[in-house]
């Protein structure tokens, strides 16, 4: 009786892919994908030596994504920290988590509602009454991809949860940061401000057609960008700076949101995972630079990126716009009430 020979093939595929060649190939394969996450991950703030005893900060939408691993880092480094959400539930429950995980019991749960500026001057006055000065401003929650709406204030959803409602905010606590040593507010933009066009006379994209999500949200935080450059100018000369940066490309619940057909998330999600998106803690990482690094005791109103400053040329154009500067700078102070008289100094 004749046996088939099984080992035949496995012969054929040793003689002309021997083991030395397919480790070797392998290896190489390995080195390239370790590489490419170390690229996609971007540029980490390394400086963990810096501690932050006695200072005070607030991080708005603490709760979840970046702004949790913020809190995170910043706890292990000693600093004081409150978490202003606008889910008071899960907040307590990231307070709990982070209280374990760092063993830092100087973490508070506060409310916080961007959607209203009634509740943002709310958290500001109660907020004044517990503390005496403010080191560094978060100003890190948002939301995206959102169908069309006005709040009751009368604005469009994405602007004032992104940047009207940080914008009052930052207006409100500025005494508070004059008080610290050296004062910070940290604004949390994206590359997105790519996508905006502000239209001056549809700010809030209420004309036929002019909306889109990615659009509204663009204009959000090319807002941020704009009104941090603005705010370094009139906050020149006093102990208090101000940033603007892009995380970079995270998978977050921010875009819990946007509508992916099942079989399409199956697909790309692998290679949104190793080749685009930045872990949580990867993300985190210019925003605690922002917030942390004492050789940025001096700059103010740049825009940052993986741990660097973004230079001006560098910028696109919507973030270099001069008019549309002075256009929403105007705009926001109007829309959040703040009198003409205010005193930066």
């Amino acid at each position: 009786m004749e046996f088939l020979n099984f080992s035949e093939p496995f012969s054929l595929l040793r003689e002309y892919f021997p083991l030395e060649r397919f480790l070797l190939g392998a290896g190489i394969v390995a080195v390239g994908m370790y590489f490419i996450r170390r690229y996609v991950e971007g540029g980490q703030f390394r400086k963990d030596h810096v501690k932050m005893d006695g200072k005070v900060v607030i991080i708005t939408g603490a709760n979840t994504g970046i702004g949790k691993e913020t809190a995170l880092d910043l706890a292990r480094r000693n600093a004081k920290i409150y978490l202003a959400c606008r889910d008071r539930k899960r907040c307590e429950a990231a307070r709990q988590e982070i209280i374990a995980e760092t063993g830092n019991t100087k973490i508070y749960n506060r409310q916080l509602d961007l959607g209203s500026l009634a509740s943002v001057r709310e958290f500001a006055e109660a907020f004044a009454k517990e503390e005496k000065h403010l080191d560094v401003l978060i100003n890190n929650a948002g939301v995206f991809y959102l169908p069309h709406s006005m709040t009751a204030d009368g604005c469009e959803i994405h602007m004032q949860v992104n940047h009207l409602g940080h914008f009052l905010l930052t207006h409100l606590l500025l005494d508070l940061l004059r008080k610290a040593p050296q004062g910070r507010v940290v604004n949390v933009s994206s590359l997105a401000y790519g996508n905006a066009k502000i239209d001056k006379d549809d700010l809030h994209l209420q004309k036929p057609k002019n909306f889109t999500k990615w659009k509204a949200y663009g204009n959000s935080k090319l807002a941020q960008i704009l009104t941090t450059q603005r705010l370094a100018e009139e906050l020149k000369g006093t102990n208090v700076t101000v940033y603007s940066l892009h995380p970079g490309v995270i998978y977050t619940e921010i875009g819990r949101n946007m509508s992916i057909p099942k079989i399409l998330e199956w697909l790309l999600y692998p290679l949104m995972v190793f080749f685009i998106n930045k872990s949580l803690k990867s993300g985190a990482q210019t925003t605690i630079c922002c917030a942390v690094d004492p050789d940025l005791a001096t700059v103010s109103g740049k825009y940052f990126s993986d741990c660097k400053e973004v230079k001006y040329k560098k910028l696109m154009r919507q973030a270099k716009d001069e008019d549309t500067k002075d256009f929403i700078w105007r705009e926001s102070l109007r829309l959040a009430k703040i009198p003409s008289n205010f005193s930066y100094k």
